[in-house]
């Protein structure tokens, strides 16, 4: 007989989730064409080089868009308390893979606050110095100066957000059970005892 499975993602959030990491793997790959003329071949994958500088922004201002949404609604959860600080003392353990030595948090340990803080700073970078230099439509209001230190901060920003999302993919693969969530919407009860004990102990009381 299987475990029982608890509810984890909606079917909202879980379309949100892979609609935003679509728009992120568009908005990557069109970006990188840009970023130096040895990936300029990238282009070929948006019908070349105009649509590419065209369709980026666009792209990126759609995975903005469902960040926010998903941003809006987690915001809350992934404030960093102090059963995170202990678990941060802990990291080590983790990454021997001593999950017994860990201490219980949420629906969200650390290490997932974490990501999702950097994720959200680096989008909010990138969107805002992507206006900046927005041609033909934004770029005109800015100095030249100014929207080379907003080129470069846009190229630091995305180097961030893509560390991040390797990061997030990495300890999705790595704690089993992990991925169901974002594919099925659901846990089962096991893997919540260990990987989130208090968010299984939540749940369990609203059952």
């Amino acid at each position: 007989m299987g475990q029982k499975l608890l509810k984890r993602y909606e079917h909202g959030d879980r379309m949100n989730h892979w609609f935003i990491a679509l728009m992120f793997v568009l908005a990557g790959l069109s970006g990188l064409a840009f970023f130096h003329p040895s990936l300029f071949f990238l282009t070929n994958l948006f019908g070349g080089g105009q649509w590419t500088r065209i369709l980026h922004p666009f792209m990126g201002v759609l995975m903005v868009a469902g960040f926010l949404v998903l941003f809006l609604k987690l915001w809350r959860e992934n404030v960093v308390n102090d059963a995170d600080r202990e678990w941060k003392k802990h990291m080590g353990d983790m990454l021997r893979g001593n999950k017994a030595a860990m201490p219980p948090v949420g629906k969200y340990n650390y290490g997932q606050k974490m990501v999702f803080w950097v994720m959200a700073v680096s989008l909010a970078v990138l969107v805002i110095t992507g206006f900046m230099f927005w041609r033909p439509w934004f770029a005109p209001l800015f100095p030249i100066p100014v929207m080379r230190i907003a080129v470069l901060l846009h190229s630091i920003a995305a180097v961030a957000l893509v560390a991040s999302v390797i990061m997030h993919v990495y300890a999705a693969i790595w704690v089993k059970g992990t991925v169901r969530a974002m594919t099925r919407g659901t846990v089962t009860e096991g893997w919540a005892k260990v990987n989130h004990p208090l968010w299984y102990e939540q749940v369990s009381k609203e059952r």
